[in-house]
This record gives structure tokens, C-alpha cells and sequence, in this order.
């Protein structure tokens, strides 16, 4: 027996699982889009100490966004295999389900709404009691480097530093944002293609060390790194974190999730 789906069956459950997530109980959703979020956050907390302290011993800049990229997958695996509601992930689901007729608009709005809301939370939590206040990230080599990663995506395309490098830009962020999601969606397509945990996983690692190694953008990855680089001091408002940021890479992962995933499979395996 095969120890994976087709394609075409792997469309079909995705579209399937829309209906329960369309249905679910707003309390659920909440405890789901919380932990989700604190799953994330958990592998961006991971990522940074990992590269900051690489950082700060002299390693190559390559060597550190490989590491960076490799530890930051597990995130989305406690986010799959444990399972809760993940925005990004949520975008291909309820996409595919409403074209497919599992679930309606007010389905889809509910858990987009809710997961996007609740992960922040979630996010919000780890970054600043399990990163700040527990004293992890305040040392000077692990602050500084949060610090750079916050004013880096958030400032709008001003410059900062002694060496004056350049932030992303609104359009940056929201094209980066495409190719992110573009990638988190096949993740966890190819996790859902799978019937064993070993195949989960390796389904996720790959796409998700690939979007992080070559710098795109997740809105709920930005809910952690942001606000952890504000608390620890980084000259970034919560105003410039919404508008240069969490903004246009919504709006990009829903682009690169619903489109190039969502709306192409669903197209190619369930229009009939």
C-alpha cells in the first residue's frame, strides 16, 4: 500500500477539511489559533538564538541563514502534527474548500478572522513572556540581533544603523510575502499528501527551510519577530509594525496561498 496520497486525492481531503474548519466553534478556533501562534513563535525563538549566536562567533552569513532556516520548521510541524489553526495554512484550506463547496464566505471569514486574531495573540504571548521576560533574548549579542530583524522588515524602506541598510519596502514585503506563502501552503500540502509523521515532516522541513533561507515574508512568523525586537528596544511603533508589515504580508500570503495553491490544484484536480 502507498504511504501517500495523489495529488488529486491530497486536493480532495484539503477541500474536505474546509467544512469542519468553516463550522468550528469559535472558542476552539480561539484555544487552536492561540497555540498555533505559540508554535510558530516557538520556532522563530529557536531561529534566533541559533543565528544570534552564530552571529556573534563570527560564522559566515550563509552558514547562519541555513541554520536560521533549518530549526525554523518546527514550528509548522507542532503546528500540523499537533494539530491547530495556522492563518497561512488556512488561507489554501478555506480557498479550496469554498471552490469546491465545502464551506461558504461567512465560513471562510470566520476562520480567517479568528486564526488571524488568535495567532497573534499566541504569538504576542511567546515573544513576550517566554522571550523577554524570561530573560532569553535580553542578553546583547541575542537583542541586538532581534533588534536588526524588527527594524530590517518594519520600517518601511528608511534606513537605520550605523551603516545605514535599508529596511523593506511595502511592496517588498507584500511580494516577498506571496513567495512565502507559496511555499507554507505546498508544506503543508505535501504533510497532508502524507499518512505517516516521518512523511509529514520531511514534507514540511524542505519548503519551510527554503522560504526562510531565501527571505520571504509570513505574517505570523512577524508577529513574533516584530514585537520581540520592540520590547527588547528596537526603534519600531506598533503603527510601523501594522502598516510597513503585518499589512502587506497578509495580504501577500493570502495572494501566494489562495492563487498559486488553492485556486491552481483546485482548477487542475476538483473543477469539474
Amino acid at each position: 500500500m502507498s504511504s501517500f496520497k495523489s495529488p488529486a486525492a491530497t486536493a480532495k481531503a484539503i477541500a474536505g477539511a474546509a467544512e469542519g474548519k468553516g463550522k468550528m466553534p469559535i472558542v476552539n478556533l480561539a484555544i487552536l489559533g492561540f497555540l498555533a501562534g505559540a508554535y510558530i513563535a516557538f520556532g522563530g525563538l529557536l531561529a534566533e538564538v541559533a543565528n544570534c549566536g552564530m552571529a556573534a562567533a563570527g560564522y559566515p552569513v550563509g552558514l547562519t541563514k541555513f541554520v536560521f532556516g533549518a530549526v525554523f520548521p518546527v514550528g509548522l510541524i507542532l503546528v500540523v502534527i499537533c494539530g491547530s489553526e495556522l492563518f497561512t495554512g488556512d488561507v489554501m484550506f478555506m480557498t479550496m474548500g469554498l471552490l469546491d463547496g465545502k464551506t461558504n464566505v461567512v465560513g471562510l471569514l470566520k476562520n480567517w478572522i479568528g486564526s488571524w486574531v488568535f495567532n497573534l495573540i499566541g504569538a504576542l504571548f511567546v515573544a513576550y513572556v517566554l522571550a523577554y521576560m524570561s530573560g532569553i533574548m535580553v542578553p546583547e549579542a541575542f537583542a541586538k540581533g532581534a533588534m536588526t530583524v524588527a527594524q530590517t522588515k518594519a520600517l518601511g524602506g528608511a534606513a537605520f544603523g550605523p551603516d545605514a541598510t535599508k529596511s523593506l519596502t511595502w511592496v517588498q514585503a507584500f511580494v516577498r510575502a506571496i513567495g512565502c506563502n507559496w511555499l507554507v501552503c505546498l508544506a503543508v500540502y505535501l504533510a497532508n499528501a502524507a499518512d505517516d509523521v516521518i512523511g509529514k515532516i520531511v514534507g514540511i522541513w524542505f519548503p519551510i527551510m527554503a522560504f526562510v533561507c531565501i527571505g520571504f515574508e509570513h505574517s505570523v512568523a512577524n508577529m513574533f519577530f516584530i514585537p520581540l525586537g520592540i520590547f527588547l528596544g528596537a526603534p519600531v511603533t506598533w503603527t510601523q509594525f501594522l502598516v510597513n508589515n503585518l499589512i502587506p504580508v497578509t495580504l501577500g500570503n493570502i495572494v501566494g496561498g489562495a492563487i498559486f495553491v488553492a485556486c491552481a490544484y483546485w482548477f487542475v484536480y476538483l473543477r469539474e
